[in-house]
C-alpha cells in the first residue's frame, strides 16, 4: 500500500549527481534520489530501485558507490508483480569528485535512516528445527542479507526445549531492536512466553520480534507474508525484518490445570493435535512427517468426545447451543483471584487478561468430534490455511471444529486445507 502510495504522489528530487555507470564505468548518467525514495538512473534503459522496499543499504571505496540491493528477479524495473523470486545484486556508479559522491552519500543514508530500520538485532537460531537446516539458513541466507544492510546482530543456538524461553526471560532488550528467531513456530511461542513472564513484560512485549522460516510448519511467517502479498521464502522473510515493518498480535492466555501459558498460533485437540505430536519420532522427515502422518492417523481415525463452550464474536451468536447457569458454572472456571493477589501476581508476570467468565453470553457445541482448533492466524504451516478468515490482532480467535464423519469425506475435506475451502464443508463448523 506504501508503495502504490507514493507511485501517486508528486516527485521532488533530493539529489542529483553525475556518475558513471555499466560495467566499464563509461556511461554518464544522472543518479538521482527523489523525495518519496525512488533511485534513478539511465543505463540503456530507464532503471529505478524503490529504495524502502528493495535496497538493502551501500558501501563506497574511493568514488565507487556500490548499492546493495535485493530485487525481483522478473525485471529489477519500476513494474512489480506479486510473489515473485527475490535476488541478491549490487548496482556500481563511479562518481566525478569526492565532494559529489560524499553529499550524495549523506542524502542517501538520511533518507535510509527516515525509514526507522532496526540497527541491532538479537537472534535465536534452532539447529535442531525442521530438518536442521537453520544453521545453514542462518549463514547462507540471513546473515549475508543482514550484512548488506549494515545490521548487527548477536546470535544464540538453543540447546534444548525451553531454552528459548529461558533466553526471552533474562535477555538485556535494551541492547537490541528486535529479537529474530530462525526456527519454526514453536522457538516464536516459547520467546512469546518467555517475555510475558518478566517483570518488566508490559514494557518487554513491545520489543519487535521477527521470525525466518527454518521449522517444520511456519505458519506464522507464511501468514506474515501471505498478507501482504508476498512469496513463504527466507529473502522476503529477511527483507520484512531488515525494513522493519511491524504488525500487532493477539495473545491468548491458556490455562491447563495449574499450568499457564501464551498462544499466538494456534492451539489444537484431536487429530490434528495428534499429528502435530506422536509425528516428532518422524522429524527426519522434515515438514513431510506431517503429511505422512495425517494419512496414518486418518486411516486409524480416532473419535474424541468432549463439549466445546465459547463466546461467539458478534455476527456469530447463533452458532452452537445455549447454555444456561448450571451448565455454565459447573463447566467453566469462573473463580476470580481477590484484588490483593492479583496485585502481587502482576508485580511478577503477565497474567492474562481481566475478564469476569460468569458475566459473558457462553454458548457450547457437543462431540464426537474429529478434530478442535483455535487459530489466531490464516495458515497453521505453508500448506495449511487452516483459518482463512483469522485476523492478526482482531481481539478473536477462530474456532474450526470437524465433526465426526466418514474417512471418505475427511480426506476430501483435509485436501482442501492448502486454499481454506474446507471450511465449507458440512462437516465443518467455522466461527470467530
Amino acid at each position: 500500500m506504501e508503495f502504490q502510495q507514493h507511485q501517486s504522489q508528486s516527485q521532488t528530487i533530493t539529489i542529483s549527481e553525475v556518475v558513471r555507470v555499466n560495467r566499464n564505468l563509461t556511461t554518464t548518467t544522472a543518479l538521482t534520489l527523489t523525495s518519496d525514495g525512488q533511485l534513478r538512473w539511465t543505463n540503456d534503459k530507464e532503471r529505478c530501485l524503490t529504495v524502502e522496499k528493495e535496497v538493502l543499504g551501500f558501501s563506497f571505496e574511493g568514488f565507487l558507490v556500490t548499492i546493495k540491493a535485493l530485487i525481483e528477479k522478473e525485471t529489477g524495473f519500476c513494474i512489480r508483480s506479486s510473489k515473485s523470486t527475490r535476488i541478491r545484486q549490487d548496482f556500481l556508479f563511479e562518481f566525478l569528485s569526492e565532494e559529489s559522491k560524499l553529499l550524495w552519500c549523506q542524502k542517501f543514508q538520511e533518507y535510509i535512516d527516515s525509514l526507522d530500520r532496526p540497527k541491532r538485532l538479537f537472534i535465536i537460531v534452532n539447529p535442531y528445527g525442521g530438518n536442521k537446516s537453520a544453521s545453514k539458513i542462518l549463514n547462507d541466507e540471513v546473515k549475508p542479507l543482514m550484512d548488506a544492510a549494515d545490521i548487527q546482530y548477536t546470535v544464540q543456538e538453543t540447546q534444548y526445549q525451553l531454552h528459548a524461553k529461558e533466553i526471552a526471560h533474562s535477555l538485556d532488550l535494551s541492547r537490541y531492536d528486535g529479537v529474530v528467531c530462525v526456527s519454526g513456530d514453536g522457538i516464536l511461542v516459547e520467546v512469546v512466553n518467555g517475555l510475558l513472564l518478566r517483570k518488566d513484560w508490559d514494557l518487554a512485549i513491545k520489543v519487535p520480534l521477527g521470525i525466518v522460516l527454518a521449522g517444520t510448519g511456519n505458519g506464522m511467517v507464511k501468514s506474515l507474508l501471505d498478507s501482504v502479498g508476498d512469496s513463504c521464502s527466507v529473502s522476503n522473510a529477511v527483507l520484512a525484518i531488515i525494513r522493519g515493518h511491524k504488525r500487532a498480535l493477539d495473545v491468548a492466555t491458556v490455562l491447563q490445570g495449574e499450568t499457564r501459558f501464551f498462544s499466538v498460533l494456534m492451539l489444537a485437540w484431536g487429530l490434528i493435535a495428534d499429528i502435530d505430536i506422536e509425528s516428532e519420532k518422524y522429524r527426519w522427515m522434515g515438514s513431510s512427517r506431517l503429511d505422512f502422518y495425517g494419512l496414518v492417523r486418518v486411516l486409524h481415525l480416532r473419535k474424541y468426545n468432549g463439549r466445546v463452550f465459547f463466546v461467539p464474536a458478534p455476527g456469530y451468536e447463533e452458532y452452537g447451543n445455549s447454555c444456561d447457569q448450571e451448565i455454565k458454572c459447573s463447566g467453566i472456571d469462573t473463580q476470580v483471584q481477590d484484588q490483593e493477589d492479583t496485585v502481587k501476581v502482576k508485580e511478577l508476570c503477565y497474567q492474562g487478561p481481566k475478564i469476569f467468565k460468569e458475566e459473558l453470553e457462553w454458548r457450547t457445541i457437543g462431540g464426537p468430534f474429529v478434530s478442535v482448533w483455535l487459530h489466531n492466524v490464516p495458515w497453521g504451516s505453508e500448506d495449511t490455511m487452516a483459518a482463512p478468515n483469522a485476523k492478526f490482532s482482531d481481539g478473536y480467535l477462530d474456532l474450526i471444529i470437524m465433526k465426526d464423519c466418514p474417512k471418505s469425506s475427511l480426506l476430501a475435506l483435509i485436501s482442501k486445507l492448502n486454499d481454506g475451502s474446507h471450511v465449507k464443508s458440512p462437516y465443518v463448523v467455522y466461527l470467530k
